[in-house]
């Protein structure tokens, strides 16, 4: 937790000052117990990839089906010609909690690959996650690869919520253990007024008219939860860049809404 917390820090210092290349797609909260919006601004209901915030369903699909075992385990080597555009947190064995603390790409296809093009599909059905298209890139059949990836897989912030608080309020058709240990893999730094915080960033980019990658106007995802005493409310902020960046988008999605999240919260908390 103390690397985390250090990691944390350093995000938030470095993406709060770049954040002003990017816009502001959506920030939207909803009470979780109701399902009631409210905070929604911006434009909510579009859908977009959802990148790396699929790895919450993800580790629930994992989970469920006994691919993962607990935090620890599996714990997978790295080998040549896996995703490895992440940097060197990417090239080390890897267990579900480096995976979602990395955002390891290429764990999530060893996990999807596993599950099967039949039984994927069939969890985001059962999950009515976005469009629930796993297509992939059209004509590739890569969709076990890439759908969530700036591909056929989309969901809109609104979406987002609605999926959360089926997570928090464990009205999903996954076992115990699979909410248990998504819940504790997520689980990042608590925010300074007793908030316990729950969460998965993204980047993605999307696609020219061509299928190439627009790397200037990268998607960045924080999504989430955050709970204290008996109330919890889910969120999504989802921003995009105006200009290509140093930096991914999600890890800075994340900096900026957190800095914000104590105050919304203050204000639609009881």
């Amino acid at each position: 937790m103390d690397l985390r917390r250090l990691l944390l820090a350093g995000l938030i210092a470095a993406g709060i000052a770049s954040t002003a290349q990017a816009r502001t797609v959506c920030t939207a909260l909803a009470d979780a117990a109701t399902g009631k919006i409210v905070l929604e601004q911006g434009e909510c209901r579009e859908r977009v990839t959802p990148a790396s915030t699929f790895k919450i369903a993800l580790s629930l699909m994992g989970y469920d089906s006994g691919i993962l075992i607990d935090a620890q385990s599996p714990a997978l080597p790295f080998r040549d010609g896996y995703s490895d555009w992440g940097g060197p947190e990417w090239h080390q064995m890897t267990d579900p909690t480096r995976w979602i603390q990395y955002s390891v790409v290429w764990y999530s296809q060893q996990l999807t690959q596993s599950l099967g093009a039949e039984r994927f599909q069939d969890y985001v059905d059962k999950f009515h996650y976005g469009n629930r298209d796993l297509s992939g890139d059209s004509g590739k059949q890569n969709g076990l690869a890439r759908s969530w990836l700036g591909s056929s897989l989309k969901i809109s912030p609104v979406e987002q919520l609605s999926f959360l608080e089926k997570l928090v309020n464990r009205q999903l058709p996954v076992s115990s253990h699979a909410f248990d240990m998504t819940q504790q893999i997520t689980q990042i730094t608590p925010l300074a007024n007793g908030w316990g915080m729950h969460g998965k960033t993204g980047t993605a980019y999307p696609r020219t008219p061509d299928g190439a990658q627009d790397p200037a106007h990268a998607y960045g995802w924080f999504v989430g939860w955050a709970a204290k005493g008996t109330q919890t409310f889910v969120f999504a902020r989802l921003i995009q860049d105006e200009t290509e960046e140093s930096t991914p988008s999600g890890p800075r999605a994340r900096a900026a809404l957190l800095s914000e999240l104590p105050s919304l919260l203050q204000q639609v908390a009881d």
